[in-house]
């Protein structure tokens, strides 16, 4: 239901609070050294270490020493890990998708001591290593292969499995569909800090139901593609941690309190320089998270902090330890705003860092030895994103980092030391230009590379995105972005396209590049003169506090689509807007916002184009759906009242729905329980399905040039371009 595949992706940040175990398969970001005065590169097929500031580069490993023994071709790195020590290699290639990201593959071993590259797991099939990484020493590296975890031992040679039970339905060290999907869970395992035992997810879905896919289209014989996937109401797979001793592959299982079933794990990690662990539980309706502590050594297992909230909590980052492993920074939105706070290994002492209104919408750099607490916020404006720093401590006050001059939204990633940072811009006029700096000074490292130089050899568009705000008839006031066309002309009327997404995953509403750009529109719409036009309503994962976010909390399809509609109708009293030409459209969530919107107001919106819309929220994945909607085991109310489908019978205008047959994500089953409401009630629309595309459409040679043309066509017949 999640635009993750469609929306623009920002550049993500490698922050501190992700797994220190070191592991090649690693997030987008700058890989730094170790001592944070460098970074480390591929560069013409080879990986290069770059000292900075002056950027002087350093051969790690050359062509020919990344080509196997017995090949023509160097190895093509997909990405790579250095060991603490810097001795040894870790690379990830040969890379495969599973569901939406390139998660398995296969990994070699360079040892820069030695000069020997070695493949790891050479006795698994091709492509079907995850998540591989060193053990602390780099004397071994674990492994996932075929839901069964290993560990090569990099001196002898061997291979030890460490579980063997493994299969689609047990499955060790990685996760299943849907935790996959809504906790953004892969990697499931990670290694002990003295590197004798791995900690690792056991996900039983064997009792999870099959939502069977058929493939009409790959052989004459139709044949059926099933997918382990536990609709809303369904229980949830089965969860449970074990550690593994690697000496003995003995596991002996964490006695987390709570049914396995009915409780979800979504964040574990070690405990540096211990041997406990600290995991995270959510209950099935997400709305009660409680902290563990583990002993390894003892079994022992104790609750050390607990936070309820009315609507739900969020599976948070992981953690970050402090004051040497006696406190751990986490996240909160207990104040009414997305805060972190310090808390000590047993709980009992909790000391807030962020203090004022304003959230903080990611971590970018702790830097204890400094008492410095560095994050992305934008108190201001939430369409916008900046640096701040505050005092560790708690006793600071908010400090913007980034200049005011540069209005918009900010990237930065910082070294690990605290000295350097790539510092990325952009704005919904300003495509994205990078300097290098330093953090203390904030001063670009050449002149030339600066943002300031960079802004002024770039030709500022003629048409700019216009930020505006809109009031609700209950007074709530929304952002949006506006788009007018070429050669704008405010005595005529145009017609308006409304983009729309309007569920907690997203935001449509941002001021960075791209935004007012339509990706499905086969033309040029602001020359084709339509306004374009997005509304970001509450529900929305804006930085604007919890009351804002957790608002829709069991009334999505109703909150949303009231506060679309009631801004909708101000914008209609412009006099340059022709009421007789409003559209609206949207993919996913968007797809179904925009059927709602179509059904429940058809005064104002003529045409829609709904793409993979959930149109009955009753099929869709438990773990999304009840964290937003409350169980449908207590009522099914705010499901049906929410739902598209219970308004389908009010359609009056013009509506086109596209949905892929082989979406795993939002199954096609929605488009036919829609079809068949529609039908029922004699309302006469168009479809267009595409024979198994996934859940972006993007499969095959000429599909997505071919949904553009279709989108587009549609929607010049029946919402005219142009002004009159």
């Amino acid at each position: 239901m999640k635009q993750k595949l469609i929306l623009k992706l920002s550049l993500l940040l490698l922050v501190s609070f992700f797994c220190a175990n070191t592991y090649a398969q690693t997030e987008k970001g700058i890989n730094w050294t170790k001592d944070g005065n460098g970074y480390y590169d591929i560069s013409d097929g080879e990986i290069v270490d770059i000292t900075l500031p002056k950027r002087d580069r350093k051969t790690i490993l050359n062509r020919t020493q990344l080509t196997p023994q017995g090949a023509n071709q160097p190895l093509k790195i997909k990405s790579f890990v250095i060991s603490a020590d810097g001795t040894k290699v870790l690379i990830y290639t040969n890379a495969k998708r599973v569901w939406r990201y390139e998660t398995r593959g296969d990994y070699w071993l360079a040892d820069l001591k030695a000069n020997i590259l070695i493949q790891i797991g050479k006795d698994k099939p091709a492509s079907s290593l995850m998540f591989a990484k060193l053990s602390p020493d780099a004397s071994k590296v674990a492994y996932v292969s075929g839901h069964n975890l290993y560990v090569d031992d990099l001196a002898s040679k061997t291979t030890t499995a460490l579980t063997t039970d493994g299969n689609d339905r047990l499955i060790n060290g990685t996760f299943d569909w849907v935790y996959e999907e809504e906790f953004d869970c892969r990697d499931g395992f990670r290694w002990s800090p003295d590197g004798t035992s791995i900690a690792y997810w056991q996900i039983d879905a064997r009792k999870i139901k099959n939502f069977l896919m058929i493939n009409n289209t790959d052989s004459i014989y139709p044949f059926v593609v099933p997918v382990e996937y536990p609709i809303v109401g369904e229980n949830p797979s089965a969860c449970k941690l074990g550690i593994v001793n690697i000496s003995t592959a003995k596991t002996n299982w964490v006695d987390v309190p709570g049914d396995q079933v009915q409780n979800y794990i979504p964040r574990m990690d070690w405990i540096p320089n211990t041997s406990d662990i600290i995991l995270q539980q959510l209950n099935r309706e997400q709305n009660v998270s409680k902290l563990f502590v583990a002993s390894a050594q003892t079994g022992t297992v104790k609750n050390i902090y607990t936070e309820t909230d009315k609507a739900w909590v969020d599976a948070a980052p992981q953690w970050h330890w402090i004051n040497g492993g006696k406190e751990f920074i986490w996240i909160s939105e207990k104040d009414g705003w997305r805060h972190y706070y310090r808390i000590s290994k047993d709980g009992k002492k909790q000391t807030l860092i962020n203090k004022g209104a304003y959230d903080v919408i990611e971590s970018s750099l702790i830097d204890e030895k400094n008492n410095t607490f560095y994050f992305m916020a934008s108190p201001a404006n939430a369409t916008q994103k900046y640096l701040y720093k505050t005092k560790l401590d708690g006793k600071g006050q908010l400090e913007r980092v980034t200049p005011s001059i540069f209005p918009g939204t900010h990237e930065y990633d910082i070294s690990p030391n605290g000295s350097f940072a790539s510092h990325t811009y952009e704005s919904a006029n300003v495509s994205p230009i990078r300097e290098w700096m330093r953090i203390d000074t904030g001063n670009p490292f050449t002149m030339e590379g600066s943002l300031t130089n960079q802004l002024g050899r770039m030709q500022q568009p003629k048409n700019k995105v216009e930020f505006f705000k809109v009031k609700t008839d209950d007074g709530t006031e929304l952002d949006a972005w506006m788009k007018k066309p070429d050669n704008f002309d405010q005595t005529k009327k145009y017609p308006v396209v409304f983009y729309v997404y309007g569920e907690p995953a997203s935001q449509t509403v941002t001021d960075t590049y791209g935004v007012g750009y339509n990706f499905l529109y086969a033309g040029d719409m602001p020359k084709d003169g339509y306004i374009y036009i997005s509304i970001e309503n509450r529900g929305a994962p804006a930085p604007k506090g919890r009351e804002f976010r957790k608002s829709i909390y069991k009334n999505i399809g109703l909150l949303n689509i009231n506060d679309q509609a009631s801004a909708a109708k101000k914008i209609l009293e412009w006099p340059f807007i022709d009421k007789d030409r409003v559209a609206v459209w949207g993919w996913s969530g968007g797809g179904s916002s925009t059927l709602n919107l179509m059904f429940q107001h058809p005064e104002i919106y003529k045409t829609g184009i709904a793409i993979a819309a959930v149109g009955n929220q009753l099929t869709y994945d438990n773990i999304y759906q009840e964290r937003y909607m409350g169980s449908p085991l207590k009522s099914k109310e705010a499901y049906v009242k929410g739902s598209p489908i219970t308004y389908a019978k009010n359609l009056q205008g013009n509506l086109l729905y596209i949905h892929g047959t082989g979406d795993d994500n939002v199954h096609y089953q929605n488009a036919e329980m829609l079809i068949d409401e529609l039908i029922r009630n004699q309302k006469v629309f168009q479809m267009m399905s595409y024979p198994n595309r996934t859940h972006s459409i993007g499969e095959g040679a000429g599909t997505r040039e071919h949904l553009a043309r279709t989108y587009t066509k549609f929607l010049q017949e029946h919402c005219a371009p142009g002004g009159k």
